[in-house]
């Protein structure tokens, strides 16, 4: 079997987090600075279907492509760090690998054989290994979890033999280890890196490269001594080491020769990196000429993670306004008409992210009531955006018992609600709501197109009246107060092509004041800030006194 695209296999040993997505996305942009093409998936070995239904505080948050899919956070390093598409392709479960196999042994696909591991479930997987190979150079495929999880044996078992099936020299193995300093020690461990590669031998796959997390560079003979135990080049051990600066990763392999080494042994002839661009991102990031201030308020606020491509979007709105964003992280719970300037007294700007659920929502809503009122800049994303919608009919419009329905079904003013109608993905019109659909079937997800009106912060962001943006939310602005809503002053400035669905709703007199129905977070990339993000922040970096 010959095989044009070439395929990078990242695994990681010892313990989690040590940065495997991080690894993957700067590999990436390695190969892409090379001009190459790339394409990048995660192989996650968790059961669910996709992490839609997983809780933010277990899993972070979840990523949402074009298409719709939901996905492990990792694709959105993926797309910040790379130019490659990404879609339902690039990431699979082993919830969704089985699901297809016992489809298949229903439909009879296998005509009444025994279906096992071995080979229905690893072939299914190295099938969608090959699904995504079409058209790119490289194929990086990143496995989850660590190297000793019972989970993850399936996957690595497909991996190892899909080396068989594309090809000895278009396939590499990197392996990524943890090499912990010891302070009472004095010393660098690399019994960690020697069981981990130990394990991963075990069960058929020696690894070509490893990239060894550590808190400094690694010495000559430490390189040594771990290429002698788990059997590589020393050249192949490359020290990834701890950064200030996320985008600087793909700047240190590069330093330690790790594009060089993956094309010698995937036998690629490629020009010279071109790494200038990500130098001169680094440059602004280390040394901003302006700091600014600004307040989540949301309910996931323990665990960052569950904001990470809210938290990038902010990093790049900074980066394109020469200053360093301090984020401050609020409990909506914790925030009511008594304590909220106490809260958020020191803040520049103010921003309600998405999410679900009723918990904190009076939170939100006070903080949209205190950035209005005081004017401050705001921003309202998802259920942020419903949020200023109810505290505009509450306190302006003169509707005190406004409500979302979905926090509220008894509410007299539902201004954000359940459409009795859906929009319809495949028609790209208005359809009757099954009412017996589960709750799955009602959200808007993926890419969907906005009309934008001229003289509005919206329209200064973006320059343009069409756009297209990410979604992931189930209730809607309610069309029948949007009149009366409008005269109390309340602007609609982006809507639906239609104008059926309202996408971003803005308020007059006042610094900036938006709130978006889109997760425009998903779309923000370090060298290409997404334009609503830059000019928060730059409104933000005014209302300091900054700008």
């Amino acid at each position: 079997m010959h095989y044009d695209t070439k395929f990078i296999i990242v695994t990681g040993g010892v313990l989690s987090s040590l940065g495997k997505g991080l690894a993957s996305a700067s590999i990436g942009a390695l190969l892409e600075s090379r001009g190459l093409t790339v394409t990048i998936q995660k192989l996650d070995p968790y059961i669910n279907v996709d992490p839609g239904t997983m809780n933010p505080f277990q899993h972070g948050e979840v990523f949402v492509t074009d298409d719709g899919s939901e996905t492990d956070l990792d694709l959105g390093h993926y797309e910040r760090f790379t130019h490659a598409k990404l879609g339902k392709d690039n990431n699979f479960t082993t919830g969704k690998i089985y699901n297809s196999v016992i489809t298949k042994e229903r439909r009879g696909d296998y005509l009444g054989g025994t279906v096992q591991v071995i080979p229905h479930i690893t072939d299914e997987i190295k099938e969608s290994i090959k699904l995504v190979a079409d058209g790119v150079d490289i194929v990086i495929v990143e496995i989850g979890g660590t190297i000793g999880d019972i989970e993850s044996l399936p996957f690595l078992e497909a991996i190892r033999q899909f080396k068989t099936d594309v090809g000895k020299k278009n396939i590499l193995y990197i392996h990524l280890t943890l090499v912990p300093y010891i302070a009472t020690a004095g010393e660098l461990k690399t019994k960690p890196t020697q069981h981990s590669v130990k394990e991963l031998r075990s069960i058929g796959i020696q690894p070509d490269i490893l990239l060894c997390r550590t808190d400094r560079y690694l010495s000559k003979s430490i390189k040594s001594k771990i290429a002698l135990f788990c059997n590589v080049d020393v050249d192949a051990v490359i020290t990834a080491k701890d950064v200030q600066c996320i985008y600087e990763v793909p700047l240190i392999f590069r330093k330690e020769g790790l594009d060089d080494k993956i094309v010698e042994l995937l036998h690629i002839w490629t020009r010279t990196p071109r790494l200038d661009a990500w130098e001169d991102l680094v440059e602004k990031y280390k040394n901003p000429k302006y700091s600014v201030n600004i307040a989540i308020v949301g309910k996931y606020v323990d665990l960052t993670e569950s904001y990470k491509s809210l938290n990038e979007a902010l990093s790049h709105g900074g980066i394109s306004n020469d200053c360093k964003v301090n984020l401050t992280f609020i409990d909506s719970e914790n925030i009511d008409d008594d304590n909220c300037a106490g809260a958020l007294g020191i803040a520049d700007g103010i921003l309600v992210p998405g999410g679900f659920g009723s918990r904190g929502i009076e939170g939100k809503i006070c903080a949209v009531k205190y950035a209005r009122e005081n004017k401050i800049p705001f921003f309202g994303i998802c259920l942020g955006m419903q949020a200023a919608v109810i505290e505009f009919a509450r306190n302006v419009a003169g509707m005190p018992d406004a409500h979302s329905s979905e926090f509220d079904e008894k509410t007299p003013h539902p201004v954000i609600y359940l459409m009795a109608e859906w929009y319809d993905d495949k028609t790209k019109t208005i359809q009757k709501r099954n009412k017996n659909s589960n709750k799955g079937a009602t959200m808007r997800l993926g890419a969907y197109p906005c009309k934008i009106q001229q003289k509005t912060f919206a329209f200064e962001a973006y320059c343009k009246e069409n756009i297209s943006e990410r979604h992931r939310h189930r209730y809607e602005f309610n069309n029948d107060y949007k009149d009366k809503l409008e005269e109390s002053g309340l602007v609609i400035s982006g809507t639906s092509p239609n104008e059926e669905l309202v996408e971003i709703v803005e308020i007059k007199d006042h610094p900036w004041f938006l709130g978006c129905q889109f997760h425009p977070e998903f779309k923000s990339r370090p060298m290409d800030p997404h334009p609503l993000f830059k000019d928060f922040i730059k409104a933000s970096l005014k209302q300091a006194g900054k700008n």
